[in-house]
C-alpha cells in the first residue's frame, strides 16, 4: 500500500512539475463572483447609509479581544441574507470551528451563497470535516494547493512534501470573511481555539479588523481572484470525490450538539451569540467605527510566478515596505515570527540612518510555538540590537493582561503567545493582516491585509503596544557590554526588576532542539 502511494505521488508529482498544477486543476469549476447588491441587505443597508456621509472613506474598528473574533464571526453569519465567503490558512474543526461551521450551515439553509476557501498546508485530523459542507447544494468548497495524499499521517505527508516540494511549499496564508459583500473581517486569525484565546494549553494574541463601506468590495475582489485561481481546487476533485448528503445530515447532528457545549475555556458563550452584542454594537454605532482611507494590500494567488518575472501581478511586500520605509519619527512593530533577512535589515538601517526610532515586539524562546522561526531569529538579535533597534519578547506567563486580548484566567496557564502583525507608522497609519515580518511570508506565502490612514487606529495599535511590552509582560533585550556576542534579559518579577544572561525557556529540551535547528540554513524557509 505504501509503495503503491509512492508510485501515485511520484506519476503525479512529474505530470504537476512540468504543469505547475496542483492534481485535481483540470476539474470542471463553476463560475461565481463575490455578491454585487450589498445595499439590499439588511446590514448593507444600515453601513450604506452611514458610508454615504464619510466620502471616500470606509469604516474599521480593531478587535484585540480573542473572544470578540470568535462571537462576530457567528455574529456575522447569523446575520449574513445573501453570500458568506471564507478565507483561511487554518480552518479547525474543533470547539470555536464547528460553532462557525455550524453557523454557516444554517446561513445556507436560509438560503446564503456560502463559499469557503482553505489552504492544506497545515490540515490535521478533523479538519477534512468542513469539505462535508459542500455536499449542500449553497456551499462550495475549494483547497487551495492541496496535497494528493488526503489521510493525516506525518509520515507520508512529508514523503510526499519531499518530492513536491517546489509546488507544496507554495502556500495561501490569507484571512478573510465577508458577509453580504457588506461587511468584513480581515486580519492575522485562523479559525481555531487557540487563535480565538479560549485554549488553556496555549493562546495566540492577535487583531482583527473589522471593516464597512467600499473597502470590502476591493476585499471581496480579491477574494474573487483566489476562488477563480488554478490553485483553488474543488473538494470533488480530491479523494473520494463530493461529500453525500447522508455524510453531511450526520455532520450536521455533530454542529447541533456542539451549540450547548462550552468553550475549552468553560464558558458558555450562547447568550452573547444570541445577542449579537459585538455586531449590533458595531452596526448601531454602540461601538464607534473609525472612518479612514485605506489601502488593501495583497499578493496575487500566482505571486510566485510574479516574484520570478514569469507574470505581472501584485506582491504586497512592496507597498508595506515602501509605507515602512517613508517613516519619519517612529517605528513599532508586532511580528510573531522576525526573521528580517539582509533586505530587512537594510529598511532598519535606512530609517536608523534618518533617527527613527523602532521598537519591535516578537515571540520569546519560551513563547514561541514554532522552534524553526524562533532559530531563525536568533541570528538577527545582535544585529537589530546593534542598531540601536528596542527589542522586546514577549512572556509566556503574563504578569498583566492589560493589551493581551484574554481574560485573567486563561492567562493563569501561562501559554501565552503572539500570532498578531500590527505595524504603527509614526502613530498616524496602521497595518493589519496576515503577513509576518519573515521570509516565508515576503517571498513563499500569499498573504493579504490593510494600511489604514488613522492617528485614532495608530494610537489605539501603540496603547496595547506599550502594555504588551511592560516589565511584568515581556522581556527586553540588552547587549551585554564586556561581550558584544552575549545578551542580556530584562523584566519583572514579583514587581522587582530582574536581569538574566541565560535565555528564558519552558524546558532544557526546547532549548536544546531550537539551538540545534540554528545550525542549519534555514531562512528561506521561515
Amino acid at each position: 500500500m505504501r509503495l503503491r502511494f509512492l508510485v501515485v505521488v511520484a506519476v503525479v508529482a512529474l505530470q504537476a512539475g512540468c504543469a505547475s498544477l496542483p492534481p485535481g486543476s483540470d476539474f470542471p469549476k463553476a463560475t461565481s463572483n463575490a455578491f454585487d447588491r450589498p445595499e439590499t441587505t439588511r446590514s448593507g443597508k444600515t453601513l450604506a447609509a452611514t458610508t454615504a456621509t464619510h466620502a471616500g472613506a470606509s469604516a474599521f474598528r480593531l478587535l484585540p479581544v480573542g473572544v470578540d473574533g470568535f462571537l462576530t464571526r457567528v455574529e456575522m453569519a447569523d446575520a449574513a441574507e445573501r453570500s458568506l465567503d471564507l478565507q483561511y490558512f487554518i480552518l479547525r474543526s474543533d470547539d470555536t470551528g464547528r460553532r462557525i461551521a455550524d453557523a454557516v450551515l444554517r446561513a445556507a439553509d436560509r438560503g446564503v451563497h456560502v463559499r469557503i476557501l482553505v489552504d492544506d498546508g497545515e490540515t490535521v485530523a478533523g479538519d477534512e470535516h468542513i469539505a462535508l459542507l459542500d455536499a449542500h447544494p449553497n456551499i462550495e468548497v475549494r483547497v487551495f494547493n492541496p496535497f494528493i495524499y488526503r489521510g493525516h499521517n506525518k509520515a507520508r505527508r512529508a514523503i510526499e512534501f519531499m518530492i513536491r516540494s517546489d509546488q507544496l511549499d507554495y502556500r495561501m496564508h490569507n484571512k478573510l470573511f465577508v458577509a453580504d459583500n457588506a461587511m468584513a473581517l480581515v486580519g492575522g486569525r485562523n479559525i481555531a481555539d487557540e487563535y480565538f484565546q479560549v485554549d488553556p494549553d496555549r493562546q495566540f494574541a492577535d487583531d482583527d479588523v473589522f471593516a464597512a463601506g467600499p473597502v470590502v468590495r476591493e476585499l471581496s475582489t480579491k477574494f474573487d481572484d483566489f476562488w477563480s485561481s488554478d490553485s483553488a481546487i474543488p473538494v470533488a476533485a480530491l479523494g473520494s470525490g463530493k461529500p453525500t448528503a447522508a455524510r453531511l445530515a450526520s455532520y450536521r447532528q455533530e454542529l447541533a450538539a456542539s451549540r450547548d457545549r462550552p468553550l475549552p475555556d468553560g464558558k458558555d458563550y450562547g447568550p452573547e451569540i444570541a445577542a449579537a452584542q459585538p455586531l449590533v454594537g458595531l452596526l448601531s454605532g454602540q461601538l464607534p467605527l473609525v472612518w479612514a482611507r485605506w489601502t488593501v494590500v495583497c499578493d496575487s494567488p500566482d505571486k510566485r510566478k510574479i516574484e520570478k518575472g514569469w507574470r505581472v501581478g501584485a506582491l504586497m511586500e512592496r507597498p508595506v515596505a515602501a509605507t515602512t520605509a517613508a517613516v519619519q519619527s517612529e517605528l513599532l512593530m508586532i511580528t510573531p515570527y522576525l526573521v528580517p533577512g539582509q533586505e530587512g535589515l537594510q529598511l532598519f538601517q535606512g530609517l536608523r540612518d534618518r533617527g527613527v526610532t523602532i521598537r519591535l515586539l516578537t515571540n520569546s524562546l519560551e513563547s514561541n510555538t514554532v522552534p524553526a522561526a524562533q532559530a531563525g531569529y536568533m541570528h538577527y538579535r545582535v544585529p537589530l540590537l546593534e542598531k540601536g533597534i528596542d527589542l522586546y519578547e514577549i512572556r509566556a506567563a503574563l504578569g498583566n493582561i492589560r493589551g493581551s486580548g484574554q481574560t485573567a484566567e486563561i492567562s493563569s496557564y501561562g501559554n501565552y503567545s503572539l500570532h498578531g502583525k500590527m505595524f504603527v507608522f509614526d502613530r498616524s497609519k496602521i497595518f493589519v493582516g496576515s503577513m509576518n515580518f519573515d521570509q516565508r511570508s515576503m517571498h513563499l506565502n500569499t498573504e493579504i491585509g490593510l494600511i489604514i490612514e488613522s492617528d485614532v487606529l495608530a494610537q489605539q495599535l501603540a496603547t496595547r503596544f506599550s502594555a504588551m511590552v511592560a516589565p511584568e509582560n515581556a522581556y527586553r533585550l540588552a547587549l551585554d557590554g564586556t561581550d558584544p556576542a552575549k545578551l542580556s534579559w530584562v523584566t519583572m518579577e514579583n514587581g522587582m526588576a530582574a536581569h538574566s544572561a541565560v535565555e528564558p525557556s519552558k524546558s532544557m529540551l526546547q532549548k536544546l532542539q531550537v539551538n540545534a535547528l540554528t545550525l542549519l540554513p534555514l531562512d528561506k524557509e521561515l
